[in-house]
């Protein structure tokens, strides 16, 4: 299915896609959010939310691995200028991450939160838009599947990730109260430095990959 790509570089292709996945969507870290919308419900009625929030998400984010690159191909933009926009994009996620500061790409506006609360059911706002299929988790998908547009059905395995992902968010959520007596604030903000420094770093990546791809020779 993938080709003549060795099993060694395909494990690293894998964890480099799960990696990115995991930082920008970072379940961890959505957990202290969750339990803070959530916490009005009952047990059973916050399962049913983890569930539907993670459910409507999936169906978001995958539906745009598939049709990102037509979107982008009507709007006449080019992969190389979507990486370098995707990865300033991903910088500013990051340098939030590690300043533990909450902005619009990945958390709710005051506004926003004023409208979540009037509503019961979250799971559609804010849980699986913005703070689940946010503008970082969308854009990773293009840049990841364009990045590795080498291997063969990279989109199927972009997709199998983000699956992935997204159980061990469902699991978190669904672990919510055990999670947040574990973890507490200070062990979720300083697992969001962390990951925050990692995705810094992975966002330089893709704006070299942009700029040596729109100059026709290949970054290091």
């Amino acid at each position: 299915m993938f080709g003549d790509i060795p099993l060694n570089e395909l494990l690293d292709i894998i964890a480099g896609i799960f990696i990115v996945l995991f930082v920008v969507i970072e379940p961890v870290g959505l957990v202290p959010l969750f339990s803070s919308l959530t916490r009005d419900l009952d047990p059973a009625a916050q399962r049913r939310t983890a569930v539907k929030g993670t459910l409507i998400s999936a169906v978001i984010l995958v539906g745009f691995i598939f049709a990102g690159d037509t979107l982008l191909n009507y709007l006449n933009v080019s992969v190389h200028s979507f990486s370098i926009a995707g990865g300033i994009l991903l910088f500013l996620l990051a340098i939030e991450m590690v300043f533990a500061r909450q902005s619009g790409l990945r958390s709710t506006t005051p506004s926003e939160n004023v409208e979540a609360r009037d509503k019961l059911d979250v799971s559609v706002f804010p849980l699986a838009i913005p703070l689940i299929a946010g503008p970082g988790a969308l854009t990773s998908l293009l840049l990841l599947s364009s990045r590795y547009d080498h291997v063969p059905h990279i989109v199927w395995l972009v997709v199998l990730v983000l699956l992935v992902v997204l159980l061990i968010l469902l699991i978190l959520l669904l672990s919510t109260p055990v999670v947040s007596r574990l973890l507490g604030e200070t062990g979720s903000n300083v697992i969001s430095r962390v990951l925050g420094i990692v995705l810094a770093a992975l966002a330089v990546q893709f704006v070299l990959d942009g700029i040596s791809g729109g100059l026709g020779f290949q970054a290091p």
